[in-house]
């Protein structure tokens, strides 16, 4: 599998990339950085440091810095203010390419047509970006896996939104409208339950990278859970591209809700029992492809995967 990431690195973001490193079938062929978790500045600093940190030789293409249609906010509380923990370490010594991470999908799309699958796990402003470009990006890409959305569960951002759709709710409902015909939401119906106690953590070495920046993270998430350890949102949405028999899912038509005074950025399903075409059945757009929302999943095999890729050297 070949793979394009679009993240916004980001403390699971980084696991992410240390899982994709670490799994000897899959080819990483471009990196888009995307505001989110920090300014897109310093995630696409955080992306080369850690292509060089993994000896990836992977082109960083440095995206969008705002939203579509809303103010930017980021999340240092959570990733701190370097984005990874307080331990993002010294200026990278690459630099990224001369084209936007939007323009770098289009183009790869458009070079090797049905041959790569995107991961994306930050906010979809760069997917929204290119589908404008190339408006045959969803028959051009093979596979796509976005980590996004809380279905049934409560959000992490508001009480209904999560936090990479919440980020830009535009963005994101533009690409559950695009017609992506292999696309799986993973949210946090599923990444929550795979959350990783302090013991999963006691078991890295102490001079692991990984358990360097997930200091911060578990502080954060032990903080208001009442339990130690963190949530790998990401790394589980990678895993799931990889391996998509990791998990169980529901198939519906989605969309994103974009004026609601409360529930803006949550994801919504036609989970209704009328007809598509009764006249009460057209309130969630009937033209959509459906897409796969992923609601369990084998969290102690993804650990023990997590475990092994973050321990490689």
């Amino acid at each position: 599998m070949r793979i394009i990431v679009d993240a916004d690195p980001g403390i699971d973001d980084a696991l992410a990339l240390y899982y994709l490193r670490a799994q000897r079938e899959i080819e990483i062929v471009a990196i888009g950085t995307v505001h989110g978790n920090v300014p897109v500045q310093q995630a696409t600093a955080n992306a080369l440091r850690l292509t060089e940190r993994l000896n990836l030789d992977v082109p960083v293409a440095m995206g969008a810095a705002k939203p579509l249609a809303q103010p930017l906010k980021t999340a240092e509380d959570v990733h701190g203010q370097d984005g990874l923990g307080g331990h993002a370490g010294d200026e990278p010594k690459t630099v990224p390419t001369n084209e936007s991470a939007a323009e770098q999908l289009a183009n790869k799309a458009r070079e090797n047509p049905e041959e790569l699958s995107l991961l994306a796990i930050g906010p979809l402003t760069n997917v929204a970006l290119a589908l404008q470009i190339e408006p045959r990006l969803p028959e051009l890409l093979d596979k796509v896996v976005v980590m996004g959305g809380a279905l049934n569960v409560p959000g992490n951002i508001t009480s209904h939104a999560e936090a990479n759709f919440w980020h830009d709710p535009e963005a994101a409902d533009l690409v559950l409208a695009a017609g992506f015909e292999d696309l799986t939401i993973v949210g946090l119906d599923v990444t929550m339950e795979s959350h990783a106690p302090q013991e999963w953590l006691d078991t890295l070495p102490d001079d692991c990278y990984p358990r360097r920046i997930l200091g911060f993270y578990a502080d954060f998430y032990g903080s208001f859970l009442g339990k130690k350890g963190f949530v790998p949102h990401d790394p589980l949405a990678a895993a799931i591209l990889l391996d998509p028999g990791l998990a169980s899912y529901h198939e519906d038509r989605f969309a994103i809700e974009l004026t609601g005074r409360y529930t803006r950025g949550k994801i919504v399903a036609d989970q209704r029992f009328l007809a598509p075409e009764s006249p009460f059945g057209r309130d969630i757009a009937t033209e959509r492809t459906k897409a796969k929302y992923a609601v369990t999943a084998d969290h102690a095999r993804f650990l023990d995967q997590l475990r092994h890729a973050v321990t490689q050297p």
